[in-house]
């Protein structure tokens, strides 16, 4: 990724401060720029509705007007706060030594995202929004649509900014996670870091040699990647190896089956994401 572009989403969350230093630290890694988006939602919940739109035939006039007036000084708000918060995540970017651009748009975030996609290598994106669990038009809750709609990597920032010296790779044998290995192995962000190979399953003859296929891919790319197999169900196993052997990010393969299974289920992949207290960086 030579002189490439990084995509970073902020909001008002306490993750919009990690994201902006994660994405520092990639683009240092990558020699990247970044451009900064925050995405205004079309509507900020029922409470922000257009109020002059709701004055019921007969109302008098002087409410119509002072409404519209509200209507306008609300919009002019959502604005200033948006330019703030780039404001922000732009000083955190520049202050880490990295050139960037700031962008304000209005819409739909999966779809602006859509939009800007081909101009970036990579997207960083926090773990949860400013209003995750209540809001359906926020990052946290837009994640999933996120992952699953783009086709570059996505970097899931957690909660607290830490450098990263050590990483796990989530291997599975699968498409996506051959992926993230060929990735990794052409690619600086991760050079000179020691990384770990790791499945959780059966220990099979047809694991080893894929798990040996990725760690030749690895050090065709200069890394001398270790293996661990961890018995049990892969993001209780995954999540336990993160836990105790110290790793600052996690690699793994995105979403690898459809919706529908996911809903039956469940999913790895968002599981790891929830409990997982480290970045992860994801490849579809």
């Amino acid at each position: 990724m030579t002189k490439g572009t990084l995509i970073a989403l902020v909001d008002g969350s306490k993750y919009s401060e990690s994201v902006c230093h994660y994405a520092a630290w990639i683009a240092k890694r990558t020699k990247s720029t970044i451009k900064i988006y925050h995405v205004l939602g079309r509507r900020e919940g029922a409470d922000r509705q257009d109020l002059s739109g709701a004055i019921e035939l007969g109302a008098r006039t002087h409410i119509l007007d002072e409404l519209s007036e509200l209507d306008a000084r609300r919009a002019k708000l959502t604005q200033a706060r948006g330019r703030a918060i780039l404001e922000d995540a732009q000083a955190i970017i520049e202050a880490d030594g990295v050139t960037v651009e700031t962008r304000l748009r209005q819409g739909d975030l999966v779809e602006t995202v859509l939009a800007k996609e081909d101009t970036g290598d990579m997207i960083v994106i926090g773990k949860r929004g400013e209003a995750a669990d209540f809001a359906k038009l926020h990052l946290g809750s837009n994640l999933e649509r996120v992952i699953r709609s783009s086709s570059k990597p996505v970097f899931v920032a957690n909660r607290e900014f830490k450098p990263v010296t050590s990483v796990l790779i989530a291997f599975d044998g699968g498409q996506s996670s051959m992926k993230a290995v060929d990735y990794l192995a052409r690619n600086p962000l991760l050079a000179g870091l020691p990384v770990t190979l790791a499945f959780a399953g059966s220990d099979t003859t047809d694991i080893r040699k894929s798990l040996e296929d990725a760690r030749a891919t690895l050090a065709a790319g200069g890394f001398d990647a270790q293996i661990l197999i961890q018995a049990g169900k892969a993001d209780a196993a995954l999540g336990k190896l993160v836990e105790d052997g110290n790793y600052d990010l996690v690699v793994m393969g995105a979403y690898g089956h459809s919706r529908i299974r996911h809903l039956i289920i469940g999913s790895t992949t968002s599981e790891m994401i929830r409990t997982c207290k480290v970045p992860i960086l994801l490849m579809r």
